[in-house]
């Protein structure tokens, strides 16, 4: 079985988000041990106009971003770079809430095209980094930013996509700075 996925579509040119959505938060939970089956995960499709509105709101920047997740628990680690705690487990009759993700067309689109990157690749990679952070995971320091950077890779490896940090190895970690 598959996570429970509620997504509200308020950006039509998302299209039907729902088997990209639910294929990479599924790798995701499968690839960090868990039965997928046994979670939910919102996930609003927006514009840059809403993700900035929630920027603002929620991080006092007043631009939009790619993506921004909204964690039910906070799972982070006490030590930088370690792993983070482990979710509580629902059941697929009754699965936990994870936490809630917006995703911004414009600014996802405008970044694939920039990066040379297909659309849904792009997206996956998002979707599999906010979940991440549903999950506990951050990159707020160099180490924690390595740690989810590499499950990003692993995970996105098992999905038939490329490293989308293969070219930027010799710099900071892009998990500090790229995707926010």
């Amino acid at each position: 079985m598959s996570v429970s996925l509620d997504i509200n579509d308020e950006e039509p040119r998302w299209g039907d988000l729902d088997p990209l959505a639910r294929a990479a938060i599924d790798a995701t939970l499968v690839h960090l041990g868990h039965d997928p089956a046994c979670f939910e995960v919102s996930l609003l499709a927006c514009n840059d106009a809403r993700i900035k509105g929630l920027n603002g709101q929620f991080r006092a920047k007043d631009k939009p971003t790619n993506v921004l997740s909204w964690p039910a628990w906070d799972l982070s680690p006490e030590t930088l770079g370690s792993t983070p705690d482990e979710p509580e487990t629902g059941t697929p009759d009754d699965p936990e809430a994870l936490g809630d993700i917006a995703l911004a067309y414009e600014t996802c689109a405008r970044e694939a095209e920039e990066q040379g990157k297909r659309f849904a690749d792009h997206v996956t990679h998002l979707i599999v980094h906010s979940t991440l952070h549903l999950l506990g995971f951050d990159h707020e320091t160099d180490e924690d930013a390595l740690l989810m950077e590499k499950t990003e890779v692993l995970v996105l490896a098992q999905m038939g996509i490329a490293d989308p940090y293969a070219d930027d190895h010799d710099a900071t970690p892009l998990g500090v700075t790229a995707v926010d």
